[in-house]
């Protein structure tokens, strides 16, 4: 007997049935969608169900609605936003799937930053750095301080869609803030703190000397070395649940 679809799967059951028909064409642009009612009997689900469906596909740019009215095909449904699994970003597999995009986003922002970046953007990447140091010498894990770290840079490209990017990627761009590793030690955990500290480090001497490649190898070295630590979480859970 098929396990019961938990109301999430059904919601995306729907959104996978709606979006086909509108990228299909077999809803047109303009087109109202049908009542809550018809797709209740239709799809044999809940009110509460489609609600959920059509808000994604709203969140998606594929509808939009309107008060008293109802829900209406987008203009142009082909050109919907990026966007990430929200519900979902605590899962492993999601953490480093934005680990990758990163890795090949914040490398040339890295770059970027140490070719352009001005006397004072510099300071406040070394000040953002040092924040950080203090925060761990707290004994904090110093989630946002690290966030505001990446940002710096971004912000120093002198192009305004790095910091943008970081913005829509939110606490999401470190992954402790929503993974911890289970097997590890107060002294591992410090230890950890204290490489990718230096790991920064690197990064804002090579910025600081204004010089690009460095930089580069620098912020791949610290993003790589921290993907492979959830490859390897990932890979240990899975082998788990072989066992």
């Amino acid at each position: 007997m098929a396990e019961r679809l938990s109301r999430r799967n059904l919601a995306d059951r729907v959104l996978a049935h709606l979006g086909a028909d509108i990228r299909g064409g077999r809803l047109a642009p303009g087109a109202r969608l049908p009542t809550e009612q018809a797709l209740t009997s239709l799809l044999g689900v809940s009110r509460t169900v489609v609600r959920e469906a059509v808000a994604a596909l709203r969140a998606d740019g594929l509808v939009v609605t309107r008060r008293g009215s109802g829900a209406y095909v987008a203009a142009n449904p082909k050109a919907s936003p990026f966007r990430l699994p929200g519900r979902d970003l605590d899962k492993l597999e999601n953490i480093i799937d934005v680990m990758e995009l990163r890795l090949a986003v914040e490398l040339e922002a890295a770059a970027l930053a140490a070719e352009r970046a001005s006397r004072r953007e510099v300071a406040r990447i070394r000040s953002a750095w040092n924040d950080i140091g203090r925060a761990l010498r707290r004994g904090e894990p110093a989630v946002p301080e690290d966030v505001a770290f990446h940002r710096t840079i971004a912000e120093a490209t002198g192009n305004q869609q790095f910091p943008r990017f970081l913005e829509f990627l939110g606490s999401h761009v470190i992954p402790r803030s929503s993974v911890q590793v289970p097997s590890d030690t107060a002294a591992e955990r410090r230890a950890y703190y204290e490489r990718f500290q230096h790991e920064h480090g690197r990064i804002v001497a090579a910025i600081s000397a204004h010089d690009p490649p460095a930089a580069r190898l620098a912020m791949r070295e610290h993003l790589a070395r921290s993907l492979e630590r959830y490859r390897t979480l990932a890979r240990g859970l899975n082998d788990d649940r072989q066992s």
